[in-house]
């Protein structure tokens, strides 16, 4: 349980126990030679109340030094007013009832923007602790970080990549999409670096060490989350917001009505009890309660209240590409080939030798071909991470890299993912592949226009054609586009964007989007996959298959703000008012403490608002 949640329960436990002193045991005050404003003697309850009002006044104090240096004034210092006020008069009940409503408020908010843990245990799980030694040509498993430079490890099929290094002996493919966010998974040889935290493919491959666990690429981006969250955007209480006016008000208030009563500090107390700005601290967090529930009924977890405020200021969306605007699938872009050969001919006999292959562009090929086209196989031949040949009604037909397909034709560049085919030893052309864009992006990308977004970037590791090709098809500008980058790059590029174009929320999906996702004022994680390194570092995760969740919470964001704005306008109104007639003398303290829980229930009840569905749903993207 939360500190601030323990000050609550010791406030309503000094209350119990007093009433029990008070009014049922009637115990006596003590000190009956004491006399002050009035009152003769101090009762037990008095005391317990005094004792925690004082500490708490103390702290809150301490707390108001610390945000005026800072440059910030909140409305803390009526509630501490308030306090003291009602002690000094020796209205002791009336000192609790702020009590309770100032620390209540303090609970509720704590709830209310509570942190998810961004420990990220996900990501830190995840990061390789073993390794496969090799010594003396004998395999001995030993930990990660006791591995020196120059050491040879075994990369079995499957396993992780435990630290940076270079391939000596065998060549296999591997996926980087989590590091970098390349689409496919990318052959390597002997002489290719290899990044920790990548998976290796089928084939077991012999690497040497070039980099200490803690140097290595995948420890790299775990510091780089951490040192994100060690610098956490800056946010202000909403209420603050109205502070120094609203402290100025209730003050003149509060001297006039003291003047007005003959100089009495009583009259100044009872203003400033209904004064007391509870109804400002608990509006903001009920309504970001209530919109953080509508979130989790659109399937989208927030973490913190803030995230909400910040949602709804938001001006500038930054997506990553693969697994976020794509399905994470390849399907057939082009089918190009040489002078003689049929397109359908070359795709046929391509998906008929790579019809046994479970690699993602085989797999992708495959699907994309009539089922009627694709022909038995046989003598089926497969080099590891070059490609496959095997014979189709009587031909021979080699489909995979150039330099194993067609060596001499090495000079042909595809400019997009690709595979290449031959056909009795005669090179036949190429045929190259795109990512799937998710049906809902192009809509979620205008949709997001129209709610207010002055700026949509693409930040992606693919290369740059393929991720122009992406962004003309989601609605992007080309100029918006980040390509070819490593998570270090993603993070400048967020923390790039000028002051008047923020808050920026970033959507990603991948381990490298954690760091940007942490670096962002926002980060949404799409989670449908399940637990991630970058749901874990995100303020939001989506945990339905659709990007369009993201209008869904722009659209909440903006609605609760609205909600949060109009009740706190409301409560201030309401509380001026009384003060005005605190102010006259006909508003006992105590009664002023009980008029403030009406207006903390009429607070509490606006603020549910925020629970109803956003309107024009054309806009906003909320699917009813």
């Amino acid at each position: 349980m939360l500190k601030r949640q323990w000050k609550f329960l010791v406030v309503i436990a000094a209350g119990i126990v007093g009433a029990i002193l008070d009014f049922i045991l009637h115990i006596q005050p003590i000190f009956t030679n004491f006399t002050f404003m009035g009152k003769t003697g101090i009762t037990y309850s008095e005391i317990i109340i005094d004792i925690i009002g004082i500490y708490t006044a103390i702290n809150m104090a301490i707390e108001m030094i610390g945000d005026i240096r800072r440059g910030r004034w909140g409305v803390d210092v009526l509630a501490i007013i308030a306090i003291v006020s009602t002690m000094i008069i020796r209205d002791y009940w009336a000192a609790w009832m702020i009590l309770v409503m100032f620390t209540g408020g303090e609970s509720l908010e704590d709830y209310a923007t509570s942190q998810a843990d961004k420990e990220l245990r996900s990501l830190l799980n995840n990061t390789p602790r073993k390794a496969n030694k090799l010594v003396d040509g004998k395999v001995t498993e030993v930990n990660v970080d006791d591995l020196q430079i120059g050491d040879m490890v075994l990369v079995k099929p499957g396993g992780q990549v435990p630290v940076d290094g270079k391939i000596v002996k065998g060549t296999s493919s591997f996926d980087q999409s989590s590091l970098t966010g390349e689409s496919v998974p990318i052959n390597k040889k002997p002489g290719d670096d290899l990044m920790s935290g990548s998976i290796n493919g089928d084939a077991a491959v012999e690497m040497k060490v070039t980099k200490l666990a803690k140097d290595s690429e995948y420890q790299s981006i775990v510091a780089l989350v951490k040192s994100s969250e060690a610098q956490p955007a800056k946010f202000v209480k909403m209420a603050d917001r109205y502070a120094v006016p609203f402290t100025i008000i209730s003050l003149i208030i509060g001297i006039i009505a003291m003047a007005m009563g003959g100089w009495n500090f009583t009259r100044f107390a009872e203003v400033m009890v209904v004064a007391s700005p509870c109804p400002l601290l608990i509006a903001a967090p009920v309504a970001l309660v209530s919109g953080m529930s509508s979130m989790s009924r659109h399937h989208i977890i927030v973490k913190s209240g803030p995230t909400l405020e910040k949602l709804s200021r938001a001006k500038t969306f930054a997506f990553d590409k693969t697994g976020t605007l794509t399905q994470n699938k390849l399907e057939v872009s082009e089918v190009i080939t040489a002078d003689g050969f049929d397109k359908d001919e070359v795709q046929s006999l391509a998906a008929s030798v790579e019809q046994q292959s479970s690699h993602i562009i085989a797999a992708s090929l495959v699907a994309d071909t009539d089922k009627n086209k694709i022909k038995p196989v046989s003598n089926l031949r497969e080099t590891t991470a070059q490609g496959v040949e095997g014979d189709v009604e009587g031909k021979t037909v080699k489909v995979g890299k150039l330099s194993f397909v067609a060596p001499e034709h090495e000079k042909i560049d595809a400019g997009a993912t690709a595979v290449y085919v031959s056909i009795n030893g005669e090179f036949a052309g190429y045929i190259t592949f795109k990512d799937v864009i998710r049906p809902e992006t192009p809509e979620t990308i205008a949709r997001l226009r129209r709610q207010g977004a002055k700026q949509i970037m693409m930040l992606t590791g693919d290369h740059k054609n393929i991720a122009d090709q992406i962004a003309h098809a989601a609605g992007i500008n080309n100029d918006e586009v980040r390509a070819d980058l490593l998570p270090k790059q993603k993070i400048e590029a967020i923390k790039n964007v000028p002051k008047d174009l923020r808050p920026v929320v970033m959507i990603g999906d991948g381990v490298n989007d954690a760091p940007s996702l942490t670096a962002a004022d926002v980060g949404i994680a799409m989670g449908a996959k399940g637990a991630t390194a970058a749901s874990e570092s995100a303020d939001a995760v989506i945990m339905v298959n659709d990007i369009s969740k993201v209008n869904d919470a722009v659209a909440i964001g903006k609605h609760t703000m609205k909600v949060a704005n109009i009740d706190v306008l409301t409560a201030i109104s309401i509380v001026i008012i009384l003060e005005i007639i605190a102010a006259t003398g006909i508003i006992p303290a105590f009664l002023g403490a009980i008029l403030q829980e009406v207006v903390d229930l009429i607070t509490i009840c606006l603020a549910l608002l925020a629970k109803t569905e956003p309107k024009n749903p054309e806009q906003t993207g909320i699917k009813k």
